[in-house]
């Protein structure tokens, strides 16, 4: 393979959120970081959970295959989560509501006592690439790359990789995983959110979290990994 054939085999499509810079409408279709602004007649926030994030996924310019039947997802993260990050699985922390009509839903103002809640702009990127360990490069690619590497002088970050995007996202790959954590097939990674300097809310170490979804059995996933 030659480099412009391994960057065809491996860039993904996201769609990435920017924090704040606009005034707030605070109407349907607004996704927020720090604050869950809509829910169903009757739901609550659950004892012990703080909202995260509001995210609407209706026209947004790319949204993951197993997530196009939803319209609507709201996030909120366990008080006790960062005594816990090391779990191989942190799904248990948060208590995500996947809509998949907008129809019936009312206006909340739900806020993070902790984290400064800001709009989030959608926009679409096509040049996220995976990092090297743990980033979801087939092992054919990842040993056409070794070869390039020993054989021409190659290296991946510079010669390969056009951005790795550590932000708020839905698609692409996750921004930074340990070599050999995987999920697996069936679970394929569709959301992050980061930190974020602007909303106060650091994940140790500019970390993430990385949420990975199977539609099939409409279960979640959670990583979280930091630099």
């Amino acid at each position: 393979m030659k480099i412009d054939e391994i960057k065809a085999q491996i860039v993904r499509q996201a769609t990435i959120f920017e924090t704040g810079g606009v005034r707030p409408t605070y109407d349907l279709l607004e996704s927020w970081i720090g604050s869950v602004r809509w829910s169903l007649p009757g739901e609550h926030l659950t004892q012990g959970f703080q909202p995260l994030a509001t995210l609407f996924l209706t026209d947004l310019p790319f949204v993951p295959k197993s997530l196009q039947h939803i319209e609507l997802l709201t996030l909120c993260i366990h008080e006790e989560i960062f005594d816990h990050l090391i779990e191989d699985d942190l799904s248990r922390f948060f208590e995500i509501r996947a809509y998949t009509s907008l129809e019936g839903l009312i206006q909340k103002d739900w806020q993070h006592d902790r984290i400064r809640a800001f709009p989030l702009i959608p926009k679409l990127i096509e040049n996220d690439y995976p990092t090297w360990d743990g980033g979801g490069i087939p092992s054919e690619v990842e040993d056409e790359i070794l070869r390039l590497e020993h054989e021409e002088d190659v290296e991946y970050f510079d010669d390969i990789v056009e951005e790795i995007y550590a932000i708020h996202k839905i698609g692409g790959y996750p921004a930074f995983c340990q070599s050999g954590h995987d999920y697996g097939d069936d679970f394929p990674f569709v959301l992050q959110i980061a930190s974020d300097e602007k909303a106060y809310f650091n994940i140790i170490d500019n970390g993430n979290f990385y949420f990975f979804f199977n539609s099939t059995l409409n279960e979640w996933r959670v990583h979280c990994d930091f630099y």
